[in-house]
């Protein structure tokens, strides 16, 4: 029973942690000081360097020699090296998820991306939170509907890095993100593979696109 509760507080501490990760309190390059962050936290030190190593397992911490754990600093290259992978995995999660994803989900979905589009037209500040609460569950929905769960965990851990790039917030892009949002939730809603695997492919391919042209200045 001991065991089953050190790894449930450990998994606490994972997911607090990667929450100041994603939210951008803990920033790319930042130390990880683990008095401070368990006192942040609220929790004892043992879960939190369990936590601590799941997050170094999967990338998203690195540790540099002296000086103990970092929040990865995601360079270019990783992003663009990132973003060419999942061009490769998510356009054939989207292909495997059609009509496997209750309708009634997707169009709770789609909602939301509508209201954000709303929202973006009419020239009230966007929620950004909510933005990234409607990119996350869509992504996730796919990768869980795909059936096969080494190639979601891979997706996720993709993702995330993606999510650390310093260059990430494109405000420009939420309209036209949550416009390709709508077209693969719409081929999903109609078990259309081919057609999902596409609305990915153009959605990954303008994510990338819109970087490029940030780092360029136009």
């Amino acid at each position: 029973m001991l065991m089953i509760a050190d790894t449930r507080l450990a998994l606490q501490a994972y997911e607090k942690i990667l929450d100041l990760i994603m939210s951008g309190t803990l920033k790319p390059g930042a130390l990880i000081q683990e008095r401070k962050l368990a006192e942040h936290l609220a929790m004892s030190r043992t879960p939190l360097r369990d936590a601590l190593l799941m997050l170094e397992g999967e990338g998203l911490l690195v540790r540099q020699q002296g000086r103990g754990l970092q929040v990865k600093l995601l360079a270019l290259e990783d992003f663009m090296e990132n973003l060419y992978i999942r061009r490769q995995l998510e356009p054939e999660a989207a292909r495997a998820a059609a009509g496997r994803i209750p309708d009634a989900v997707l169009a709770d979905l789609a909602g939301r991306l509508d209201g954000l589009i709303g929202e973006a037209r009419s020239g009230t500040a966007p929620d950004r939170a909510l933005a990234r609460e409607v990119d996350n569950d869509l992504h996730d929905l796919i990768a869980d509907a795909a059936g096969n769960r080494q190639m979601a965990a891979i997706v996720r851990n993709l993702r995330r890095q993606t999510v650390m790039f310093d260059l990430r917030s494109v405000p420009e892009r939420l309209e036209a993100t949550c416009a390709e949002h709508l077209a693969l939730v719409a081929a999903l809603r109609q078990g259309a593979g081919d057609a999902a695997a596409d609305a990915m492919r153009r959605h990954l391919d303008g994510v990338r696109q819109s970087i490029v042209r940030r780092l360029a200045g136009l």
